[in-house]
């Protein structure tokens, strides 16, 4: 019997009894625990940690969100741990569907944005009915049909006559006819992916009005042929000006082939498992975030790559890759993200700031500034962590802030002593003086 479960990152998942409600410790199945271990081992080998085993009946999930599917039959859906109060599931799923639309660059229509915060279904059906209410518009403008080329054999003559086979035709059949002609069809390349999409949505989707959606839709592409070699189609996806109503869909029909996923659970067993390292979901909406308010003449890099460690033997080694570099003249400030929890008020524990990325920033600063400059640690911002902590200083010529940046408002919170609010329109109205 299928189950499905709902946690937050680092929950504990557990074959014991556990108290219902809580989104920091489940029970699954023996056998979805079994796989889990499975599932474990093989992101080891590829050097990505998905979780911890505690014990022969816990596991503990590592900072993936998204969706995962057994072939027991279990859901697991993996939520955002950044809301404690309210209704916190609620704002979880919001959170993490604005995070996946903005890193894989997915544009809901304006009429389902509102819909969005009614919605509550868990994101594999959220994912679904997205890409079934793009199909449904798109079937209702028009499915995009096209010429294909047939050689058959017939009793009349049709199109043109296959010389060179009608020659080799034996005695007894000369009076049939080796032919070429044209048929207009709705067998072309994209359609043939989205009947693939929607097939393993019909097959996948526990939700009413999802699957009597995609059985309605199932009959009118009932000729369409699935396609069986998915990453060539995807390649000779057409982008012409004829196919311009086609590429709202696409990102979404890619999505539920696992073609687009930063973590995309490969191997026999091919159900609805979509995951994500959630410290890359938050390093790319930062950067969105900051790319959408640049000043004309400032730039904005990710990942940048011009310096390294050190020299070894006449070549580069240890390649230093800040997230964000951002550039205005002959000024630069490197910005770096991270998917962390901190406390203001933790003076003794350090705030629960890593050494580590003090270390690395001193790095960056001393190769990409010359150690003299601003430097930024960018992390959520919660009700423990809502003000920047006070300046960090390596000497007096390197600063280092450390900034919350509020998901719910999409807000950098910041003093006005932080010198990179040049860079950004209206720096005054989203940067708030501090007191």
């Amino acid at each position: 019997m299928s189950a499905f479960v709902t946690v937050r990152e680092y929950a504990r998942l557990t074959t014991a009894d556990v108290a219902p409600g809580s989104l920091d410790c489940a029970q699954i199945s023996e056998s979805a625990f079994d796989w889990l271990c499975e599932l474990s081992a093989s992101f080891n080998r590829n050097g990505a940690t998905l979780l911890q085993v505690e014990g022969r009946r816990a596991l503990k999930w590592d900072s993936y969100v998204g969706v995962l599917q057994t072939p027991c039959g279990t859901r697991l859906e993996i939520l955002p741990k950044h809301h404690e109060q309210d209704d916190c599931l609620a704002k979880s799923r919001r959170l993490l569907r604005k995070l996946i639309q903005h890193a894989l660059k997915l544009k809901p229509r304006e009429a389902s944005v509102a819909s969005l915060e009614l919605f509550d279904a868990p994101l594999s059906e959220w994912v679904m009915g997205q890409f079934l209410a793009e199909l449904d518009l798109l079937v209702k403008r028009g499915v995009r049909f096209d010429y294909r080329r047939l050689e058959e054999e017939q009793r009349f003559l049709r199109g043109q006559l296959n010389v060179v086979a009608q020659m080799r035709q034996p005695p007894g059949r000369q009076h049939h006819f080796q032919i070429r002609h044209d048929v207009f069809l709705p067998d072309r390349t994209e359609n043939r992916l989205l009947k693939l999409a929607l097939e393993q949505v019909a097959k996948n989707t526990q939700d009413a009005s999802n699957w009597r959606l995609a059985n309605e839709l199932r009959a009118m592409l009932a000729e369409v042929p699935a396609s069986w070699q998915v990453s060539h189609d995807l390649r000779a996806w057409s982008c012409d000006r004829l196919m311009a109503h086609y590429q709202a869909i696409k990102p979404w029909c890619a999505l539920i082939l696992n073609q687009q996923m930063p973590i995309a659970v490969s191997g026999e067993w091919q159900g609805m498992s979509l995951l994500f390292p959630m410290e890359k979901l938050f390093e790319n909406y930062v950067e969105g975030w900051l790319f959408s308010r640049l000043v004309p003449s400032a730039r904005l890099t990710a990942q940048a790559a011009r310096h390294s460690l050190c020299q070894h033997d006449g070549s580069a080694m240890f390649r230093l890759e800040p997230d964000l570099l951002l550039q205005r003249g002959l000024h630069t400030w490197v910005l770096d993200t991270k998917w962390k929890r901190l406390d203001s008020a933790d003076r003794l524990n350090k705030y629960g700031l890593s050494q580590a990325d003090f270390y690395q920033l001193f790095t960056y600063g001393q190769k990409y500034l010359a150690g003299r400059g601003e430097l930024a640690l960018i992390y959520p911002r919660t009700a423990q962590f809502s003000q920047p902590l006070p300046p960090f200083d390596f000497n007096p010529e390197l600063r280092l802030w450390v900034l919350p940046f509020d998901l719910d408002e999409d807000v950098l919170l910041a003093g006005e002593g932080v010198d990179f609010a040049r860079c950004l329109n209206q720096a005054a109205h989203v940067w708030p003086q501090l007191a």
